[in-house]
């Protein structure tokens, strides 16, 4: 079968098509021949810096939709020839993938494989920042980095869908225009979004602040809350040394800094996750959340995917097509 691999480290110029042996599922495990794989910063940042790689040569990619291929020992509820979406921890660039049954997902009806492969990963993220880890409710206010992206798109339209005030953050005018299409009420372009935040809230601040970015967007996040606002962090796209937070900056406004790791969840409860993406998937089945893709690459192309989106100028969800 194809996959695309990298032997080291680097740029996008290292990621090779190769000719691999088609993988057998251990017990507990399913084998999904790929319809659509997502492309994920993740991938970026693993082919980059080696982010949760375990040996070299090494097949990124996190989710998949496809069709079920074989089923390992101990597995139920799924067959052969059933389309699924699953969670993979590494692998999904390829003609065949292998997942952890606890991370393989029937689909919602209605809902066809191009759209299934941006469910695994953006849909429960979203779902879990806005309503579990993030406690989001009615009335209040969010402030959401990385507005126009895969995450931040369906932020935009969960929060607003929970009757809350929803503030973005972009890089630029363009991005900006994409995600007032998403549910955002007001988006604000470059680093000054803390006072912009203030100025947008009466001097209050935000309630809610979800970040995927780090570093100096950290510390300007945690300038943005209110009162008993709440931040969590989802990532560090900054690749900056992490900022730690102390008591001092706590106290003043009360503050609450929590996190989430959907990859994290899925390795330590994936009983969680499961119950969250069931959750989850209903609002597209039910029409709350649209999953944009943006663009879509054949699988031998997926260094220019990586190109593309590591010179953050994409908007919504890219995919690499591997069958259909």
């Amino acid at each position: 079968m194809r996959a695309v691999q990298f032997e080291q480290t680097g740029g996008p110029e290292v990621l090779r098509v190769v000719d691999t042996a088609v993988p057998d599922p251990g017990p507990g495990q399913v084998t999904v021949d790929v319809a659509y794989t997502g492309v994920n910063f993740a991938d970026l940042k693993a082919r980059a810096e080696g982010y949760r790689v375990p040996a070299l040569p090494y097949v990124p990619g996190l989710e998949v939709s496809g069709r079920v291929r074989a089923l390992g020992a101990g597995v139920e509820g799924l067959a052969p020839g059933q389309e699924v979406a699953a969670l993979t921890a590494g692998g999904a660039y390829a003609d065949v993938a292998v997942a952890s049954a606890d991370t393989v997902f029937a689909l919602p009806e209605g809902v066809g494989l191009r759209t299934a492969a941006t469910l695994p990963t953006v849909l429960p993220t979203a779902h879990a920042l806005v309503h579990e880890a993030g406690r989001l409710q009615a009335g209040e206010t969010v402030l959401v980095q990385g507005a126009a992206g895969g995450v931040g798109t369906v932020v935009g339209q969960l929060a607003k869908a929970a009757g809350a005030r929803v503030f973005g953050v972009v890089s630029s005018a363009a991005k900006a225009e994409y995600a007032l299409k998403h549910g955002y009420d007001e988006v604000f372009v470059g680093d000054a979004f803390a006072d912009e935040a203030r100025r947008a809230t009466g001097g209050r601040g935000v309630d809610l602040v979800l970040d995927p970015v780090g570093g100096d967007t950290f510390r300007a996040g945690l300038a943005a809350l209110a009162v008993f606002g709440r931040l969590v962090s989802f990532g560090n796209a900054s690749a900056a040394e992490p900022w730690r937070v102390g008591q001092p900056e706590l106290y003043p406004g009360a503050t609450t800094v929590s996190g989430f790791s959907i990859l994290t969840l899925a390795q330590t409860a994936p009983g969680e996750l499961r119950a969250l993406a069931e959750r989850a998937f209903r609002t597209v089945a039910d029409g709350t959340v649209a999953l944009p893709v943006t663009a879509e690459f054949p699988l031998a192309e997926a260094a220019e995917a990586h190109r593309l989106m590591g010179g953050r100028t994409t908007t919504g969800k890219l995919l690499l097509r591997v069958s259909s």
